[in-house]
């Protein structure tokens, strides 16, 4: 038996997220298939707390990194703990989320063990040769590939968010919590972060929502995206607004909610683009969501040939009435 498959819990402000769990679910296969234990790394500041939760989900370690420097989120920081953490335990595999921080951190991590990174992941496999097999996308979302590094290790690999669907063990055992010392100087920080400034609404993560409802340069305003919110509130729990590069170069909604390949790539149950003409980049932010429903009045949009259902008709019109329809349904219980 080799030295376990590893997992980085990703923790906000006190709360892991959805990711973690995704990455525990996958994690526990991939430790069945090996014959490996389980483990998690968890970083911040008093976060122990947190690893009850990984417990649940079959952690079968944890390994606690606490320290006041840990507390926000710093690239510098986290690699160097998770690397130093890692070269003294070698573990044979080594997972991620594919989220805004893990496109950050894990890329770093790689760099200071010398390994490689299948980024993006859809799928995780083991093969009969017992290597980790990592299916991602290339050329902008159209073609799949299977990346395999045996002489790798650890074998790294970052999940893309929402293609796992999160079960519990039948039988969680209960896990051996290790309290990590943290050893981080200020020489081995470049950056430090001194405040972090919040806006003032608090969304749901792009990366984690299970519907999106995403806007382009057909809204034609950035007031018109109140129309996008409105669907987004009768749906509820869970949605949240995106936008299209376009829409974003002209000033119609920030960059931290684009959708596409220079912006986040996500991969929601149910998709609504609203004017969106769908450009390759966007596209490559989207496609492999599970429903597309796309709303345009041009019918020769490239955005319906990915689509899964198309409505060619005036946004403005169309949005509002599905909107009503969404509140109706939800009323009906």
């Amino acid at each position: 038996m080799s030295n376990g498959v590893w997992i980085i819990a990703e923790q906000k402000e006190g709360k892991l997220k959805k990711v973690s769990f995704e990455l525990l679910t996958i994690g526990r296969k991939l430790a069945s298939k090996t014959g490996e234990h389980l483990s998690a790394i968890l970083l911040g500041y008093e976060v122990e707390k947190l690893a009850e939760e990984l417990d649940s989900f079959g952690a079968e370690k944890i390994f606690v990194c606490e320290d006041e420097v840990l507390k926000s989120y710093s690239n510098e920081a986290y690699a160097k703990v998770i690397a130093d953490l890692v070269k003294l335990h070698q573990p044979s595999i080594l997972l991620g989320g594919a989220t805004a921080q893990g496109k950050d951190l894990l890329p770093r991590v790689a760099a200071r063990l010398g390994t490689g990174l299948a980024s993006d992941c859809v799928r995780l496999e083991i093969n009969q040769k017992g290597h980790l097999v990592a299916k991602r996308p290339i050329y902008a979302g159209k073609v799949l590939v299977d990346t395999v590094t045996p002489e790798a290790r650890p074998q790294m690999a970052s999940l893309r968010p929402n293609v796992v669907e999160i079960e519990k063990p039948n039988e969680p055992k209960r896990a051996e919590i290790e309290k990590v010392k943290v050893d981080v100087k200020p020489s081995d920080l470049r950056a430090v972060i001194k405040e972090l400034i919040k806006t003032a609404e608090e969304k749901v993560d792009l990366t984690e929502a299970s519907v999106i409802v995403s806007g382009g340069r057909g809204m034609k305003s950035g007031d018109n995206f109140k129309i996008l919110e409105e669907l987004v509130c009768a749906f509820g729990e869970g949605a949240t607004v995106g936008a299209s590069r376009s829409a974003v170069d002209s000033g119609f909604a920030p960059h931290d909610i684009q959708v596409g390949q220079t912006g986040k790539v996500v991969n929601p149950n149910l998709y609504i683009a609203c004017g969106i003409s769908g450009a390759i980049q966007h596209l490559a932010g989207m496609r492999t969501s599970k429903c597309i429903v796309a709303i345009n009045k041009d019918p020769e949009a490239p955005i319906f040939q990915v689509a899964d259902y198309g409505i060619v008709a005036d946004l403005f019109t169309a949005v509002p009435l599905l909107t009503e329809e969404i509140k109706k349904l939800k009323e009906q219980g």
